[in-house]
């Protein structure tokens, strides 16, 4: 899998870029080519082919206009990739009223993020320690910490539990994506894949040996309909992330 690192361009130009705060205009005069549309092209790129397809050339190629003259208004692709990751991370809801307290608030964030990730896969190929800091990751990382604000969690807590919250999402969804490119990549369903397989596997079981795991496979793939379901993952694993942070905001409380 490719792997790409924000923040790897030029930081000024990053930035304003981001902040929108040195756009030029078409050198014709017309609206036809500007760094929005050129970011909603390099993200449908990515979304349709993979973060590895993604080239300036490629961008061109969509818009229908030279490589050349993209860079008019994006320095390069490090800059571009800056520019697709903040505009994303836009598209997540932010509403002010959620019932159900802090955890009500936390699960609306966590199913906004693995959404966001379901939508544009390629964001699981960009390693971002060094975040971007553009308007709609400030904006985000405000919203969410203020999910966590005022229920008793120290500064370095809050930003500690959106941290747990987002990689607990980040992996599960990790394994829902590679998942759904299985069938796509093999060519083959996962009851295609097991029906193939079944007969080797009866051949090599061994319930004597592995009593435990015979029990609880067979368990698991009666109650899911699979061995793995990214569901259930998410489902189970996100509840018992909340009670984690349930049982420390408690612990604060007493």
């Amino acid at each position: 899998m490719t792997i790409e690192y924000s923040g790897k361009g030029d930081p000024a130009r990053s930035l304003a870029l981001l902040w929108r705060t040195s756009e030029r205009t078409s050198r014709k005069g017309k609206p036809d080519l500007n760094v929005d549309r050129i970011v909603r092209a390099a993200i449908e790129v990515a979304d349709a082919e993979g973060l590895q397809a993604l080239s300036m050339r490629r961008v061109a190629e969509r818009l229908g206009v030279g490589t050349m003259s993209l860079y008019t208004y994006v320095p390069g692709k490090p800059e571009l990739l800056d520019v697709m990751l903040d505009t994303v991370y836009g598209e997540t809801a932010r509403p002010e009223e959620v019932p159900g307290g802090w955890r009500g608030r936390l699960e609306v964030i966590a199913r906004e993020n693995w959404q966001l990730y379901l939508r544009h896969p390629w964001l699981l190929q960009v390693a971002a320690s060094r975040p971007v800091l553009g308007p709609n990751v400030t904006a985000k990382y405000d919203y969410e910490l203020r999910a966590v604000d005022g229920i008793g969690l120290t500064d370095v807590e809050m930003d500690s539990v959106i941290t747990l919250v987002a990689g607990f999402v980040h992996g599960t969804a990790r394994g829902a994506v590679e998942a759904a490119q299985a069938e796509s990549r093999t060519g083959l369903s996962d009851e295609q894949w097991w029906a193939a397989h079944a007969p080797f596997f009866s051949r090599i079981a061994d319930v004597e040996r592995f009593p435990t795991a015979a029990r609880v496979g067979q368990a698991t793939g009666e109650a899911l309909g699979a061995a793995y379901s990214a569901e259930h993952a998410f489902e189970f694993g996100l509840q018992r992330v909340l009670d984690g942070i349930e049982a420390l905001v408690s612990g604060r409380a007493s």
